[in-house]
């Protein structure tokens, strides 16, 4: 069986066919196609946060983007331009926490790194533009930016990504303090674009959106560490 990933969900209103403005659990098909062309198999995961039990089923987890998380999750007051979703927050904490407890793989994109960052005990910025002074970051709606990233010698994001340094990226927030997490590529101006767990499987958060390229490098090692994940999970029910 190919290793299946849980992709974490928006829940925005959407509107198709003769359905306006309907309340969706909805996700960016780049993903789903990106677990896919790594050779896993995606399960989404609306928000849901009575219990982690899903991980059950689960060989690895793909915490996606998204919306802000709120401050109050790393004790700051909401600024002007901060637009969150608590009741993604609490789900996919709680799937982090778990996930993290139980050496799963993990993946975080975008948002999703943040959430690792805030779960590991970090902090974030809530508007890079005013720490940075420059939009060069998230240059316009739905328009990506285009950085160069310094990857830290001999870790795990270097040697996936090899000789190429520019990702695009999309957003306004940022990592300010990696909390327990070890901080592996930063943008010339200083921003955070990796974290990774050293002593766990694979633990890896990037800022940037690989899963729009569909970048086989950074699934394709995903879904590899689930595999071995989901065969030694399996060994142990025999």
């Amino acid at each position: 069986m190919r290793p299946v990933i849980g992709v974490t969900t928006y829940v925005e209103p959407a509107t198709w066919g003769v359905w306006h403005d309907l309340p969706t659990a909805l996700i960016p098909y780049d993903y789903v196609a990106a677990v896919t062309a790594a050779g896993g198999r995606a399960v989404l995961l609306p928000p849901d946060d009575l219990d982690a039990d899903v991980l059950d089923v689960l060989d690895g987890l793909l915490l996606s983007g998204g919306a802000d998380l709120d401050p109050e999750l790393y004790g700051e007051s909401p600024q002007p331009l901060t637009v969150t979703r608590p009741e993604r927050d609490a789900a996919e904490l709680l799937l982090a926490r778990a996930a993290l407890g139980r050496d799963m793989p993990v993946l975080g994109v975008c948002r999703g790194m943040q959430l690792l960052t805030v779960a590991a005990g970090g902090t974030l910025h809530q508007h890079i533009p005013d720490v940075l002074g420059h939009e060069g970051h998230r240059p316009a709606p739905a328009v990506y930016g285009h950085q160069e990233v310094a990857f830290t010698t001999g870790s795990r994001i270097a040697r996936l990504m090899g000789e190429d340094r520019r990702v695009q990226c999309y957003h306004h927030q940022g990592v300010a303090d990696a909390g327990s997490l070890t901080v592996t590529g930063c943008t010339e101006d200083g921003l955070v674009e990796a974290v990774e767990e050293p002593s766990k499987r694979f633990v890896l958060g990037v800022q940037w959106h690989p899963e729009v390229v569909r970048d086989k490098r950074l699934f394709g090692a995903l879904v590899a560490a689930a595999g071995e994940y989901g065969g030694r999970r399996a060994g142990s029910r025999h």
